[in-house]
């Protein structure tokens, strides 16, 4: 995850994928995993939300290619919580490990 340009998502082949993202900016003590875990729960993906030692917040995402695409939107938006300065990601395939979008500790 050390690119800082947005990930290539290889052509949409409806297999689920997984995004892994580094949040980076004032991104912690602003609301912004309890909004993450309700926008995640909105879009119907599982995975987790956590903050970082370093002040930014780590997120694990999976589910069809199109709606981990509106996560990842919405995590450059305005929309997202406190200002969010950078994001660093990784899009991988899908392990199907989480049951649901929680907030880890």
């Amino acid at each position: 995850m050390t690119d800082k340009r947005p990930a290539q998502f290889p052509a949409d082949s409806g297999d689920p994928v997984r995004l892994s993202a580094r949040v980076s900016g004032v991104v912690q003590a602003v609301g912004f995993r309890y909004w993450t875990v309700r926008k995640a729960e909105e879009l119907g993906l599982t995975g987790m939300v956590r903050n970082n030692d370093d002040g930014s917040v780590g997120i694990v995402a999976e589910g069809p290619q199109s709606v981990v695409l509106e996560l990842r939107r919405w995590l450059r938006s305005p929309d997202a919580p406190g200002r969010v300065e950078d994001v660093q990601e990784s899009v991988s395939a899908a392990t199907g490990e989480y049951g649901e979008f929680r907030v880890g500790y």
